[in-house]
């Protein structure tokens, strides 16, 4: 009892370590911004996408199988396949990726050295990051635990100054729902996604500690994602209340990045938003090379070894390295569509799967994935300036669209069809038998 206690509290530390990426910490404190009056309302939002669904990711994919093509098989494996190759492109040079190099400039170098190239940074912060990849050094490993608890430390110093000495008065900003705004603002950590990467890093860490039932799995991970969701809460809280504080100082149009750095600037001096600015740059770098080496096993073994990982590992920086450069804000512009149209899916796939029983029918996923897309394409259309007038319309008269929420019920419904479905279909080969 004693051993598997300790075994819980490793995986739920090394949990909270891969949760805990550096380009995340730019969310909690605009949010609060612009929430004012409201940040608990939005934090609560931004804690069920930005904590509770990852750890939900995890389970349901260890109750899957332990991969994400487990957990879209239901439907089918080209679904599972597809939902798979997204959600590694996502993680990766599509978005995750570029975010860390720009996170790292704007906030460790940019302060300091305003006149520093962002192209000469993205060089140098890929060649380092091909360089760990390609010789997949464990050295990166033992500077990632330390490196975690020194931001850890540093937030906290930030944090813990901010709520015993506040920047400003919390203002009201008469922000529309603010618990969906704060819940799709979660989209932009991408770790519901990335948990059903992580879930095989942990099952496969549980293994080799002994623990090879799928049940016990998925109860060590339960109690693992405790851990790492009172660490998670405890800073995304923080921050948020920060950035509250900060709405009587600094307007909403103001860039994620520069609030955060305003932030330890104004409570720390130069101390703190230089220590905050290397800890962060540092972490991104770190969280670069893990991110890389994912991508390039992943679609090196999608290849059976045809594509070689050092040629993936190579495209992967480029195209991230020039993605990067066009900054934090740009490419968080340029992923909100995307996490609109895809986070719904998995979370009712992630839902399903853990509900199991009566649900477990290929008609219900399949109905609760339509009712999903059904509201969220045209959402994710309408962000990018394709409106469909009369279909958003449609989808604007859906009960909790206004916050945020439109794909919910159609999703539940779309369950409910097919679990109708699967109920006659199994009355009726009950007949014939």
């Amino acid at each position: 009892m004693q051993q598997t206690n300790k075994d819980v509290l490793i995986v739920g530390v090394a949990l909270f370590a891969m949760f805990f990426g550096a380009g995340n910490l730019i969310f909690p404190p605009y949010m609060g911004l612009l929430a004012g009056v409201d940040w608990k309302w939005a934090l609560l939002g931004f804690l069920i996408t930005g904590i509770g669904m990852p750890l939900l990711g995890i389970m349901a994919a260890a109750k899957a199988g332990g991969t994400i093509e487990h957990l879209g098989r239901r439907i089918s494996p080209w679904f599972g396949l597809t939902l798979s190759i997204v959600v590694i492109l996502a993680i990766g040079p599509l978005l995750a990726i570029p975010r860390t190099c720009a996170t790292a400039f704007e906030l460790g170098v940019r302060p300091s050295w305003p006149d520093f190239p962002a192209a000469i940074f993205s060089i140098i912060f890929f060649g380092i990051t091909l360089w760990f990849s390609l010789n997949r050094s464990a050295v990166v490993d033992k500077i990632g635990k330390f490196l975690t608890p020194i931001l850890v430390i540093t937030l906290a110093w930030i944090i813990l100054k901010g709520i015993f000495t506040p920047l400003g008065s919390i203002m009201e900003m008469d922000l529309p729902g603010a618990t969906g705004r704060g819940f799709r603002e979660g989209y932009q950590t991408m770790d519901a996604l990335a948990s059903l990467v992580f879930a095989q890093i942990v099952i496969g860490a549980l293994v080799i500690k002994g623990y090879t039932n799928v049940n016990e799995q998925v109860k060590m991970t339960t109690k693992a994602g405790g851990i790492a969701a009172l660490g998670l809460g405890l800073v995304y809280g923080g921050l948020m209340y920060l950035g509250a504080t900060a709405s009587s100082i600094h307007p909403p149009t103001v860039e994620r990045t520069d609030l955060l750095i305003a932030i330890a600037y104004g409570l720390m001096g130069d101390t703190g938003r230089i220590s905050l600015g290397l800890a962060v740059s540092l972490a991104c770098l770190t969280t670069a090379i893990g991110l890389t080496a994912t991508v390039a096993d992943y679609f090196s073994g999608l290849s059976k070894g045809r594509v070689d990982y050092k040629l993936i590992a190579v495209i992967t920086v480029v195209f991230s390295g020039i993605f990067a450069t066009v900054g934090v804000t740009t490419i968080v512009n340029i992923a909100f569509p995307l996490l609109v149209l895809v986070y719904p899916v998995a979370i009712a796939l992630i839902v399903l799967t853990l509900a199991g029983g009566a649900l477990a029918q290929r008609t219900v996923y399949i109905g609760a994935v339509t009712g999903a897309l059904v509201t969220s394409i045209p959402e994710a259309l309408e962000i990018i300036g394709i409106p469909l007038d009369y279909l958003y319309l449609a989808v604007d008269t859906i009960p909790f669209a206004s916050a945020g929420f439109a794909w919910v019920i159609p999703t539940m419904a779309g369950a409910l069809i097919g679990l109708i479905l699967a109920g006659s279909r199994n009355k009726s080969n009950t007949k014939k038998s």
